[in-house]
């Protein structure tokens, strides 16, 4: 005796579905690719293009989005000249692949991705330890140069080791860095208190 199976339990229908309902996922996951990659590319609404490192950059509360989202302001040029577009990328591109060479997720934070056992380098432009505007590139400059001679622990007993980073590399990650605190990240670091 044959039974009569509804044809939403045959074997043959859930194959169907099965095939339609991962083609229109990859459809969707293609359209998301791109949509994230628009997103998230300097120059757009969220990300900045890299001629923002000339702009004085801080982050604020906003009470309407309840949570804190970067602030440009006028000129502030990084390292006393404004720069063009292709000269800010360049020293962007330098902080981005020094950061990469020399392994900084090890130990740090960056955008949400790394390491926790030292400090979070996502906004760290903006970190009132370095002081004013005026001398934070100076300052973590030398520390990023001497990292031993220029220690900050702050109790903590954790100390960051020479990488042997040169003069020109510490350029970069410091443009690197002034161009990340820009990134709209949601509110990413939470709590975060800015030196301005």
């Amino acid at each position: 005796m044959m039974e009569n199976i509804p044809f939403w339990a045959s074997t043959n229908f859930w194959k169907k579905t099965a095939i339609w309902v991962t083609a229109g996922s990859f459809v969707v996951l293609i359209f998301l690719t791109f949509d994230t990659m628009r997103q998230t590319m300097a120059g757009s609404v969220r990300v900045p293009d890299y001629t923002v490192i000339n702009r004085h950059i801080d982050y604020r509360y906003d009470d309407r989005q309840r949570r804190s989202i970067p602030v440009i302001g006028g000129e502030a040029p990084l390292f006393g000249k404004i720069m063009d577009a292709s000269e800010a990328e360049k020293w962007v591109t330098l902080g981005k692949k020094t950061i990469q060479a020399k392994n900084c997720m090890n130990c740090h934070t960056l955008l949400g991705n790394g390491a926790y056992f030292a400090p979070d380098l996502t906004k760290a432009w903006l970190d009132p330890a370095w002081g004013p505007e005026t001398v934070r590139p100076q300052l973590m400059k030398m520390f990023l140069m001497d990292p031993e001679g220029n220690a900050r622990t702050y109790g903590s007993g954790r100390k960051m080791p020479n990488l042997g980073i040169t003069e020109e590399e510490a350029k970069g990650i410091i443009a690197f860095l002034k161009w990340m605190s820009s990134i709209n990240t949601n509110g990413f670091p939470y709590n975060f208190k800015t030196g301005g």
